[in-house]
């Protein structure tokens, strides 16, 4: 199955360098549409903004961490069928559990590689496809 690469990504983060790493690694499997997200709340709105195909979120943030990020993208009849991938810093198995009960389509453990990334990508639209 083909993947998009021209997909809007939303990659949220609380910090940019990480958000630039991320962004970096979509680059380089060649998806070139990447928004951008500082936290939860950033993210709820550029999504009630404008279009996106995929969340790419961390766990770990500020206001709104990636738990309650994702509770609210299911909870919301308009984006509840969005892709998400959660990015966690520990493959903590409560964490998985929680995020998996809340309905995130994956996860992925810092630190990863470009080719993990895309797999993962690659799998979860494969799953919605």
């Amino acid at each position: 199955m083909d993947i998009d690469k021209n997909m809007k990504i939303l990659v949220v983060d609380d910090f940019a360098t990480m958000r630039k790493v991320i962004k970096n690694l979509l680059k380089q499997v060649g998806y070139i549409n990447i928004v951008e997200a500082d936290d939860g709340v950033a993210a709820l709105r550029i999504l009630k903004s404008q279009k996106m195909d995929f969340i790419i979120s961390d766990w770990n943030m500020p206001n709104m961490n990636g738990l309650e990020f994702l509770k609210a993208v299911r909870a919301d009849n308009e984006l509840s069928g969005l892709p998400f991938l959660m990015v966690t810093a520990e493959g903590l198995k409560e964490n998985v559990v929680l995020a998996v009960k809340a309905g995130v389509s994956n996860y992925i453990v810092k630190p990863f590689t470009a080719e993990v990334l895309n797999e993962k990508i690659g799998k979860i639209v494969e799953k919605m496809g």
